[in-house]
Order: C-alpha cells, then sequence, then structure tokens
C-alpha cells in the first residue's frame, strides 16, 4: 500500500521540478516585460527588435550617457544623452524619416521620444531597449566593430542583461 501512495507524489514531484524548470527559464522573460509594463506608457508606440525589418530605415538615437553609448550601441546611432539632451537635436534630424529611440530598457528613451514627438516627429521606443535587442541575438557596436560588450548600467539593472559583457 505504502509503494501505491509513493509513485503519485513522486510524480508529483518530478512534475513540480519540471514545471520549476521551465518557469525559470522563461521566467525571466516574463519578470522583464512585467517590469517594463510598469515603466512603458501604453500609449506610446514600441517596437520589437524582430519587427524591426532594417535599422537604415530609421534616425536612430541612443538615449543614454556618454559612457554607456561607447560602450557599444546599435549601428547607425547617434548619442543623443539624456540627462544632458539638447533640443538641438531636433535641428539634425530629418521630420520626413521616423526616429527610433532606445536607451538600456527604454525608460529614459521613452522621455526622450516624447520630446521629439511633441516637435513632430514620428517616433518609436526600441522595447525593452539595448539589453532585449542583446538578449534577442542582434549585434552591438562600439568605434572598433562589433562588440560583445554592453554597458548594463549597474548591477540591479544589470540583471535583465541575459546576453554579452556585461561592463559596469
Amino acid at each position: 500500500m505504502i509503494s501505491k501512495c509513493l509513485l503519485p507524489a513522486k510524480a508529483f514531484i518530478i512534475y513540480c521540478a519540471i514545471s520549476f524548470l521551465a518557469f525559470s527559464a522563461s521566467g525571466q522573460s516574463l519578470a522583464y516585460r512585467a517590469m517594463l509594463s510598469t515603466l512603458y506608457d501604453s500609449d506610446f508606440p514600441v517596437i520589437y527588435p524582430n519587427e524591426i525589418e532594417r535599422l537604415s530605415k530609421y534616425q536612430i538615437l541612443d538615449t543614454r550617457e556618454k559612457e554607456e553609448y561607447e560602450v557599444s550601441h546599435l549601428d547607425g546611432a547617434i548619442c543623443v544623452g539624456y540627462d544632458d539632451f539638447s533640443e538641438e537635436v531636433f535641428e539634425n534630424l530629418n521630420p520626413e524619416r521616423p526616429v527610433l529611440v532606445y536607451c538600456s530598457v527604454g525608460a529614459r528613451s521613452q522621455d526622450i521620444g516624447k520630446k521629439l514627438v511633441q516637435e513632430g516627429f514620428n517616433v518609436v521606443n526600441l522595447y525593452g531597449g539595448i539589453f532585449q535587442w542583446v538578449n534577442d541575438g542582434f549585434p552591438v557596436y562600439d568605434s572598433l566593430g562589433k562588440t560583445e560588450k554592453v554597458h548594463a548600467y549597474n548591477r540591479a539593472w544589470g540583471v535583465w542583461l541575459n546576453k554579452g559583457e556585461k561592463v559596469y
């Protein structure tokens, strides 16, 4: 009688273990999406990395600080900063071309994107920022070319960067 009782318990334990491993593998992604949903305004447009057919379609603005940009950035991105963002950026953009903004996870870039929208630009925010871009396997560059390094902002935010070499 005891062995019959233990068999379902073992099966349940195995089921729980498999479920835990499956959740762990995707859990960070779920947690990341949940965290991002608290940062993003629902009415500001985002674009997912896998939805971008070609970056050259966009005027790409990196809204992180210069130190972050120098570690790595999207190909063709222009560093406009966040703390020192200047409205002079507006003068150097073509109002006829869409603008892609990004930062580490998308909060700072959304703020800068709102300023651009107020000036009449067509703007989309890169969903999940450079972290999502790299996590999805897309390349980043520094002054020498393609790199694996990504500025992880700080250790607390760096937990969301699963791929690449974290730089603080």
